[in-house]
């Protein structure tokens, strides 16, 4: 599996070469060696330190990835500027996330040992996500959520995700009886609707709430993390108390805020504008708009990025115009999140239910992780990752579509970005080391089948 993993890339590469420019793209040996090379290690690696792991992990994180790189190498040829789109930038990445891979799974023998550090965790977390609010961070495109250090820039946001899910996951693990508690129940006639949680059990979800609602929305304008982050505490929430109205009161919670806030925080207002009226003229800038030094266009931001995505997802229709064959350069900052629309243009629907698969199938052997495993808190890790990678996929391609606001997250593996790859490939290796401890035999087991195969021989 691994191995037509690397075959899909090299022949997404191959086709976009011929399209162009009609010849086999003269890089192709040196990336399909460096790329399938660090595959196949990865293989060997899993086999000999965590046999008994998942076998479908590997082979989807590395289609995702190989898929990406081929599309910023597509990308980088479409626009002349691989600055922009460097499919060498992203294969060196993917080298080191491989390596950080590498040793969690050598490394981390029992994830349930994270179970000791909840509160740091936690604080490592709050610390991440504050970074940026210090003078190490820098506002791109109206958020601030990276931190520059000269050389490079990081995203803190994608490792204190995990971090917060450990902790979560502690947390839920020793306060599970006391959250499932109900104070009274609200009944329709003699039907029962809901059972509501005892005031003083509400705290998790006030913290989490104002944290997301104060420091992500108000502060950093990172729309993106506060609903992913929200998101999963909610269904991790719900996985331990089995409440529905955890679910209720959350939710209403949170858009209740940012109704009330949207008045007062001109980034939240921009984006919620950008979003419902992304076809009004003075919104997407006409020419009309542009001579017109008050409109909203030119006074606050404009919703090209988001209309010309979705003309470009309307031109691949079905079947795509072929990679190499689209126009995938019209859409601003296409090699972040918006490179969901370059494989809409070039793919089709065909092609990119091909990709929402491959993620899919990963959060469903997360899921199927956390349903093989015997300890709870390995439970809600696996849980919680899987959750991470299913609402970070929402926020994504849920804003490039127009189904929510765009947010600026990117999809696990396949957009340019070395915080969002190495979170991604940290993700998998956690889930592979809890899938092998989970699958592996117990010891009895193992030397039974040792007595059978030696009396077989």
């Amino acid at each position: 599996m691994t191995l037509f993993a690397i075959a899909l890339t090299l022949y997404a590469m191959i086709e976009a070469g011929l399209t162009r420019n009609n010849e086999m793209p003269p890089s192709l040996f040196l990336y399909g060696g460096l790329f399938g090379g660090l595959a196949v290690l990865a293989h060997f690696f899993i086999r000999f330190f965590a046999p008994w792991s998942d076998p479908l992990l590997l082979p989807l994180a590395t289609l995702l990835n190989g898929l990406g790189i081929a599309m910023l190498w597509r990308l980088g040829e479409a626009t002349g500027d691989t600055s922009r789109a460097s499919a060498m930038d992203q294969l060196i990445l993917t080298a080191a996330s491989m390596v950080v891979f590498a040793g969690i799974i050598y490394f981390l023998k029992e994830p349930r040992t994270l179970q000791r550090y909840p509160y740091i965790m936690a604080v490592g977390a709050v610390f991440l996500l504050l970074l940026p609010l210090t003078p190490l961070g820098s506002e791109i495109n109206g958020a601030r959520q990276w931190v520059n250090f000269g050389f490079t820039s990081l995203q803190p946001s994608e490792f204190a995700k995990i971090a917060l899910v450990v902790f979560l996951s502690g947390y839920m693990v020793t306060k599970r009886d006391v959250l499932a508690l109900a104070s009274r129940q609200i009944k329709i006639g003699p039907v029962k609707v809901l059972d509501l949680p005892r005031m003083r059990d509400t705290a998790p979800m006030a913290v989490m709430w104002g944290f997301c609602i104060i420091v992500l929305v108000i502060l950093m304008n990172d729309l993106g993390t506060s609903l992913m982050l929200f998101g999963t505490f909610l269904a991790m929430i719900y996985v331990a108390t089995q409440r529905g109205s955890w679910i209720v009161i959350g939710l209403t919670a949170f858009f209740g805020a940012c109704a009330a806030i949207y008045p007062f925080v001109p980034h939240f207002r921009v984006r919620m504008v950008t979003w419902l009226d992304a076809f009004r003229p003075d919104v997407f800038c006409t020419d009309e708009a542009m001579a017109n030094p008050e409109s909203f266009c030119v006074t606050s931001g404009n919703s090209q990025q988001l209309v010309q995505g979705l003309f470009a997802l309307a031109e691949g229709g079905m079947t795509g115009t072929g990679l190499g064959g689209g126009q995938p350069g019209y859409v601003p900052e296409v090699q972040n999140d918006f490179i969901f629309t370059a494989f809409g243009e070039e793919l089709g629907l065909a092609g990119i239910m091909v990709m929402l698969m491959a993620l899919a199938l990963l959060v469903e052997r997360g899921m199927r992780i956390a349903l093989a495993s015997k300890e709870l808190f390995i439970k809600m890790f696996a849980s919680g990752i899987s959750f991470l990678i299913a609402f970070q996929t929402f926020v994504v391609i849920g804003g490039v579509t127009r189904v929510i606001p765009m947010t600026g997250a990117t999809i696990p593996f396949v957009a340019k970005g070395g915080s969002a790859l190495l979170s991604s490939w940290i993700m998998v290796a956690l889930l592979m080391r809890m899938s092998n401890n989970a699958r592996k035999p117990a010891p009895q087991a193992i030397q039974d089948e040792g007595a059978t195969q030696v009396i077989q021989r």
